[in-house]
């Protein structure tokens, strides 16, 4: 899809993966740039960044009528969103041991969102005869996180559903790409989390920590040449090709991973 002229919206927009997003999609030639983000403050200092080819709003992704509200207002106000990125997020450890409702938050925000977005926006992307959308998981939706129960499940989930998405409404002009990095330079990762030397980090920074202007390019570029995985640390092809082909092996691999990160 070529981005030259397009509405987008990006969920997440106020630092990060978004932020970079945000700024990466104006300067391709996007006539439109809703930046939204749980902090109304940093969604309106990411849409100064752009000037007037951008707008902001504060936005709860967990939420879906006020999904569903901002994709009504922005549709009235600006006209048609041809490209939906869907990229808030957050990270935290834990397994059995976290409450339920932490798990139902995290695939609140990590799947759900990515559900809410798709019946806000694509009808009327089905109508106009085409659309996009871009999703933000994780090399942990096509792996694991080792250290975070919600997070391996939820970005587990949120391939499934762009995987789902693709092959249901493709036929009707919807192209869908999702991105799947390791380490990005966020505040998922956190600006100590090396010195920390937390597993998690260790886990997910093996592969070097990104920019994300980089990663922002490569979602770009996937999405102009209408590709699902976006795959910014190249490895991640690898370990999940390993994987396909033989599954105990590789699980018998990240159990030994495991131990020899919780053991350094």
């Amino acid at each position: 899809m070529d981005i030259t002229a397009k509405l987008a919206v990006v969920t997440g927009a106020g630092s990060g993966i978004g932020r970079a997003l945000a700024v990466s999609l104006a300067q391709h030639g996007a006539r439109g740039v809703v930046c939204t983000d749980l902090n109304a403050e940093n969604a309106e200092a990411t849409a100064a960044l752009l000037g007037d080819v951008a707008t902001a709003a504060q936005l709860d992704v967990a939420d879906e009528s006020a999904i569903e509200q901002l994709v009504q207002s922005v549709e009235a106000e600006q006209g048609g969103i041809d490209l939906f990125v869907s990229n808030a997020g957050y990270g935290q450890r834990g397994g059995l041991d976290l409450p339920t409702e932490d798990w139902q938050r995290m695939m609140n925000v990590h799947t759900w969102s990515h559900l809410a977005a798709a019946r806000a926006v694509l009808p009327g992307m089905v109508e106009r005869g085409g659309g996009y959308f871009l999703n933000t998981a994780s090399a942990a939706g096509l792996l694991t996180q080792m250290d975070s129960g919600p997070y391996a499940v939820s970005k587990h989930a949120a391939v499934a559903f762009a995987e789902w998405l693709l092959i249901n409404y493709a036929d009707q002009g919807i192209g869908v790409s999702v991105l799947c990095p390791q380490a990005v330079r966020t505040n998922i990762l956190g600006p100590n989390a090396l010195k920390a030397g937390s597993a998690n980090t260790r886990q997910a920074a093996g592969d070097g920590i990104l920019e994300p202007e980089f990663v922002a390019e490569a979602c770009v570029e996937a999405v102009r040449e209408e590709r699902f995985l976006v795959l910014p640390h190249p490895e991640v092809e690898t370990y999940f090709q390993r994987k396909a082909n033989d599954y105990d092996r590789w699980l018998l691999g990240m159990r030994r991973f495991r131990q020899r990160l919780m053991g350094d």
